[in-house]
């Protein structure tokens, strides 16, 4: 089986063996509970790392955020870190990988929930996520659209994904269905996309 398929089933069956890793980012240091079972649990993922270097600050107020896809939240944690007066939410469909967020930013009064359990009436100034490109073409484009439509009128989301696993045909494809797609900037096979609704 593939080493990472198992961090997008909804109760990983790998034993739980816990770690931590640091998140190291100009202005924020925190070291964060994980655990195998959950994406990228050893260090942080070079493309969500790469995200929160370079994603811009929105121009207007956020006062809604989402973490997509959270993992064990390192973009949540990062997320309170530059939003402290947001409603931040992380979702994940892996329970590990939420109850691993709930352990390092619940303190911080984010909403960690299971997607289905997120009222669908909240409306997010930004997203923020590294999405599963793994779970396969057509899980992914359902999964995006889902929650790009639940953007507000000005809202942004800003995503990473590798150039190599289809970062441009995600772009084209997006531009196709109803968003407007910018990419803000490409580096190490690592493209980063700003989407807002047309």
């Amino acid at each position: 089986m593939d080493s990472q398929s198992h961090y997008f089933d909804e109760d990983p069956t790998v034993p739980s063996e816990n770690f931590t890793v640091d998140l190291v980012l100009p202005d924020l240091t925190a070291t964060l509970r994980t655990s195998n079972g959950v994406f990228s649990s050893k260090r942080i993922d070079p493309g969500t790392k790469y995200l929160l270097q370079h994603a811009p600050l929105p121009d207007g107020t956020v006062k809604t955020a989402l973490d997509l896809g959270c993992g064990y939240g390192p973009i949540a944690r990062t997320l309170c870190q530059r939003f402290p007066e947001a409603q931040i939410w992380a979702t994940d469909i892996n329970s590990r990988a939420r109850s691993l967020t709930i352990e390092n930013v619940g303190k911080f009064g984010v909403n960690v929930e299971h997607p289905d359990d997120i009222d669908e009436s909240i409306r997010f100034d930004l997203i923020w996520s590294n999405p599963p490109i793994r779970i396969g073409k057509s899980k992914l484009y359902t999964m995006l659209d889902l929650w790009l439509q639940r953007l507000s009128d000005d809202g942004e989301a800003i995503l990473v994904v590798q150039k190599h696993l289809g970062a441009d045909s995600l772009s084209k494809w997006l531009d196709k269905v109803s968003y407007n797609v910018q990419r803000l900037s490409s580096k190490s096979g690592y493209r980063l996309l700003k989407v807002t609704v047309k």
